[in-house]
């Protein structure tokens, strides 16, 4: 299986959080390929500047390779699915994650109820 994980998934497993559910770590131990979206380090880089969140941008970039995980970069085909998407999610990141999820194919990885509702490749754990 192929995974893209959501943002606050990667952060969780790169602070081997306590958050991240025993099920969630199998499936990204098991999967063939795991990949990380520009799209969350751009959200994490955010956070850092508005001091939500505590974490070197560096180690997010390298943490990537060092997990032997693969960056997923945003592409046009990927905003373009935007279009195609239902509005029951307003975060943008999101929206990106689950338009990159649907145009590769890859299962997402969430712990956000709400993304769901737009595609079986959304995995709530």
């Amino acid at each position: 299986m192929r995974v893209l994980l959501d943002t606050h998934i990667y952060l969780w497993w790169l602070a081997d959080s306590p958050s991240l559910s025993r099920s969630a770590r199998k499936i990204i131990e098991s999967a063939e390929t795991v990949y990380v979206s520009s799209a969350s380090i751009w959200e994490a880089v955010i956070k850092i500047g508005l001091k939500r969140l505590d974490v070197e941008a560096e180690d997010l970039v390298s943490g990537i390779q060092e997990s032997d995980f693969i960056e997923l970069p945003i592409k046009a085909e990927h905003t373009l699915s935007l279009l195609q998407l239902g509005n029951y999610h307003k975060d943008p990141f999101d929206r990106i994650l689950v338009a990159q999820a649907i145009s590769e194919p890859v299962h997402l990885l969430s712990s956000d109820s709400v993304l769901a509702q737009y595609s079986k490749l959304v995995m709530i754990v």
